[in-house]
């Protein structure tokens, strides 16, 4: 793959890995891609995800040509290793369901920096492979930005290493499928009071469940 003017300003670090998920996803779950050109081109934006696999996240990364900004559960810092590795990757250390101030001033500082930002609606891996109900953290992230949200479905990665799944299934094909961007006029609505970021979450992960698998393999 060629690399773009936004690969080029990865971190080494990043972009080593960027590589490296790229290439298990097309060499061991080779599916089909499609709704890349729904990137915005400048910007900040977030991506909202369905989310059902250890894979999603690096999968998902590895299409977006610029440095990404993720979440992840503020306890895996407890490994040191780990905990550094994912400050390697600028990982985002997030306590569930806590409405985490500092996750989002993160959230903040990323856009500022025209950073595409990752977010999985559920928050958690689905124990079944099947869509969920969002948290409304993503809804409270979305309308304190006010960025356009790219909503992002994959399939397959459950069947490919799901919850209960100690070894991968390697050649089980995932694919995914990223949508228009959703503007903040469509999943804001500051007047519904105490269940704005409840309705927004809920709006965002709709038009997740409404991608249908993709048709035309890009990769």
């Amino acid at each position: 793959m060629p690399q773009t003017p936004d690969q080029l300003t990865m971190t080494p670090f990043y972009g080593f890995f960027h590589y490296v998920a790229a290439n298990v996803h097309r060499m061991w779950f080779r599916g089909e891609v499609a709704g890349t050109e729904n990137f915005p081109t400048t910007g900040p934006f977030l991506i909202a995800a369905n989310h059902a696999s250890h894979l999603d996240p690096p999968i998902v990364g590895s299409y977006m040509p610029r440095q990404m900004r993720f979440f992840a559960r503020k306890s895996l810092w407890n490994n040191r290793l780990l905990g550094w590795w994912l400050n390697q990757i600028e990982t985002i250390p997030v306590e569930r369901d806590s409405g985490d101030v500092g996750a989002i001033k993160r959230v903040l500082q990323a856009l500022k920096e025209n950073r595409a930002v990752v977010l999985f609606p559920e928050g958690t891996r689905s124990p079944d492979g099947l869509l969920h109900k969002p948290k409304p953290g993503v809804g409270l992230m979305a309308c304190k930005t006010g960025v356009p949200v790219v909503p992002c479905r994959l399939f397959g990665s459950f069947e490919a290493f799901g919850k209960g799944t100690v070894i991968p299934r390697l050649g089980t094909p995932v694919s995914m499928v990223f949508g228009p961007p959703i503007p903040a006029s469509e999943y804001d609505d500051p007047k519904a009071g105490k269940a704005r970021y409840e309705l927004a979450a809920q709006r965002i992960m709709d038009r997740i469940a409404a991608l249908p698998p993709p048709s035309n393999r890009v990769i």
